[in-house]
């Protein structure tokens, strides 16, 4: 969400960044929305203030004996009140025109993100580790090859339960899922100094729209019968804790933390990633959010990615960092740098973590504000998420990149004191 003001006074700079995004000029048609609204409330007002002056002038011409002068006056004064009352509900109509309007337009780029239609236009930004040396001379397998051969992946019962896009892990494989999320909230709590939450995974429709996958997105929801939302992500009711609250600087920057389930519907997929479990429609994430202030937000987002970073570091992962371009950006961001993380099964890089900072735009529409230690006037804060990290990814990539010659997997060390010491699966 915009602030219409600064817009205002910066439409061709709010429409070059737009066309940055491969969106069309929007600045004029919300000026335009504002103008409509601005120029009612202003016939609201003078209808008040009239309506108040004849009211006087009703009590003057009573005094006076000038009653036909006083029933003119109520005749007038009834029918700006009618007035009044249906132009209220034409101004709520125009605040939502130009709400409606605003809500569907993306996050601005920063200036330094790097200009591109789609992800051809990312830039490297910098590399981690080496692709691992096989001993065998058979070309590695991918994960869901693996784990049916282990007996731990079952797409085909997935499938009879749920449909497409649903797994059940097994044994061993389902432990190691398992003690790949541990491992990760316990780094960001111990280590990282995020906060531990545990959130509800169904949602209203206000938390979505704070976020901004409502309205835009909602075909990529699942709802409920009730009214409520499954989450997409963990990210959604954590930025929402500080929905319609103003806090103090020294509460800042606000650091928290859920793993969690998340479900997509995964519109507009159909046909991508279909074997295995790179994109489901049920999956685990560890997300992280902070809250800050609009000083210290760039620099938060580098330490969330070094946050993000140091799990697939520890799981001694090979990846990449990239900057996206501003043709390939979440919806409500300013700024991202995707993790990819090295999958010698299908030899190439896949997305596993996605860190974002949105700037004031969540804040404006949640509502979410501090009040500086210099001032009294509360500002909108900044927010920040990014996954710390995909748990089903994480899964795929200790496969495929831990996988043996006989089909086993070994245990990365740092996940062994969740397995019960386990050094190997097979």
């Amino acid at each position: 969400m915009f602030d219409i003001k600064w817009i205002r006074e910066n439409a061709d700079a709010f429409d070059k960044a737009l066309a940055k995004r491969g969106y069309e000029p929007s600045a004029a048609n919300l000026i335009a929305l504002d103008d409509s609204r601005r120029s009612h409330i202003t016939k609201l007002q003078e209808a008040q203030e009239r309506r108040n002056a004849a009211s006087k002038e009703i009590g003057k011409a009573k005094g006076s004996g000038d009653d036909v002068r006083a029933q003119k006056l109520i005749d007038e004064v009834a029918q700006i009140k009618a007035f009044i009352q249906s132009g209220e509900e034409e101004e709520r109509k125009l605040i939502a025109a130009l709400e409606e309007a605003m809500a569907v337009i993306p996050n601005l780029p920063h200036d330094d993100v790097p200009e591109g239609a789609d992800e051809a236009g990312n830039v490297l930004y910098k590399t981690h580790g080496e692709k691992p040396a096989f001993t065998f001379n058979e070309a590695p397998k991918e994960h869901y090859e693996l784990g049916e051969e282990l007996g731990g992946m079952d797409f085909s019962t997935a499938a009879k339960l749920s449909g497409s896009r649903f797994v059940v892990l097994k044994g061993q494989i389902a432990r190691l899922e398992r003690a790949l999320g541990q491992f990760m909230i316990d780094m960001h709590t111990q280590e990282n100094g995020y906060t531990e939450v545990s959130p509800p995974l169904l949602v209203h429709s206000d938390p979505l729209y704070g976020t901004g996958q409502l309205p835009k997105f909602e075909e990529d929801l699942f709802k409920t019968a009730t009214d409520h939302y499954l989450i997409p992500t963990a990210e959604v009711p954590l930025t929402n804790l500080v929905a319609g609250e103003i806090m103090s600087e020294d509460q800042l920057p606000l650091r928290v933390t859920a793993l969690t389930y998340c479900f997509r519907s995964e519109a507009g997929s159909a046909g991508r990633d279909t074997r295995g479990m790179l994109r489901q429609h049920q999956f685990q994430k560890c997300e992280l959010v902070s809250v800050t202030t609009p000083q210290e937000s760039l620099n938060e987002l580098e330490r969330m990615l070094g946050c993000a970073e140091m799990i697939l570091q520890k799981l001694g992962l090979h990846y990449r960092v990239m900057t996206l371009c501003t043709g390939d950006m979440g919806f409500g961001a300013r700024k991202t740098y995707d993790i990819e993380v090295w999958l010698p099964g299908q030899d190439t890089f896949r997305e596993i973590s996605s860190c974002s900072v949105c700037g004031d735009f969540q804040a404006r529409r949640m509502n979410a504000r501090f009040r500086p230690a210099d001032s009294k006037q509360p500002v909108h804060v900044h927010t920040l998420n990014g996954s710390g990290i995909a748990v089903g990814r994480a899964l795929i990539a200790v496969l495929e990149n831990y996988q043996n010659a006989d089909g086993s997997i070994t245990v990365p060390e740092v996940l062994r004191p969740y397995m019960g010491g386990l050094e190997k699966i097979g």
